[in-house]
């Protein structure tokens, strides 16, 4: 009696842990534009948010080295990829519309298909190209249809196409390092993330504004808090349940998003972008409930998302 009385409870918990970690992803671009409001913009933000989380997480780098010694060209690939998709997610989000931000990043899916066939020659069937067609089409709403043959894309796009791509990278990249334990591959991204801002801030010659000790205490928690949260929310849910099943779930994320930032930021979205987006979000369904694509190791976010 009792052991049946647990097991729905059990099987539940992953659920409400990553749909929790999602709704946490999905709202992640309300405290990066708070951060904007007080001055603290761009790369320097993602240097200060995932360089010091990165710094603590490397103590992993160090005890787990025997295991990933043999993979180390990989983790090295995985901070650059994965730094890069963390970077430049969290800065479209700060300098765009966070809705359309998210469409664009959602087609990381796409990427992931076609990442996986040329790479690890997977195997493409006619549901997984159904995804990428409907995607595509997803995207060329979004981005205005005819009309983005005259309209130059913004740096935000640019970086959310990129991100979205980076983290394609990113899940290829792991799903082929099979002997990097998980601890390691998240410490790489995070500190890869810290060390691409820092290139960037210093390429753009920025300099760090001064803050007051609440907003410093701000990014601190907004670093080690809700975004390491996040991840060991995310990975808990992802290890404990089926990848289809996960994938679905996970788009809780683009829905929280896209809601928050319509109702509370007041963003506004055309019919043929809510189209576009829609597009986009079922060619993401598509792609995580085809049981007939290969079984992977989850995918390592940092993100991600963020």
């Amino acid at each position: 009696m009792s052991q049946a009385a647990t097991r729905p409870m059990s099987a539940a918990l992953p659920l409400l842990v990553l749909l929790f970690s999602s709704s946490l992803w999905g709202l992640s671009w309300w405290p990066l534009k708070q951060f904007v409001e007080v001055g603290l913009a761009g790369p320097v933000l993602s240097m200060l948010v995932y360089g010091p989380v990165g710094l603590a997480l490397a103590i992993f780098l160090w005890l787990e080295r025997s295991a990933w010694k043999k993979q180390a060209g990989l983790l090295l690939a995985l901070a650059v990829v994965g730094g890069w998709a963390n970077t430049s997610f969290v800065n479209a989000l700060m300098q765009g519309d966070v809705v359309r931000v998210m469409f664009l990043f959602y087609l990381s899916p796409v990427w992931s298909v076609l990442g996986g066939w040329l790479f690890l020659r997977e195997r493409v069937n006619l549901r997984r190209k159904l995804a990428v067609a409907v995607a595509l089409a997803g995207l060329w709403l979004v981005l205005g249809g005819a009309q983005a043959f005259n309209t130059a894309l913004s740096m935000a796009d640019v970086l959310a196409l990129t991100a979205g791509l980076a983290f394609a990278g990113n899940n290829v990249i792991a799903r082929a390092g099979q002997e990097i334990p998980i601890r390691s591959k998240t410490a790489a991204v995070f500190m890869g993330c810290g060390v691409l801002s820092l290139v960037w801030v210093w390429g753009l010659g920025a300099s760090i504004p001064e803050v007051s000790l609440p907003v410093s205490l701000a990014v601190a928690g907004y670093g080690f808090g809700w975004l390491l949260l996040a991840t060991a929310t995310w990975q808990f849910g992802v290890t404990h349940m089926e990848s289809g099943r996960a994938g679905v779930v996970m788009l809780a994320e683009l829905l929280v998003a896209v809601l928050t930032a319509t109702w509370w930021g007041g963003e506004p979205l055309s019919t043929q972008e809510w189209v576009g987006g829609a597009l986009i979000a079922c060619a993401a369904l598509i792609e995580a409930t085809d049981t007939g694509a290969q079984a992977s190791p989850t995918p390592l976010l940092n993100k991600e998302h963020t």
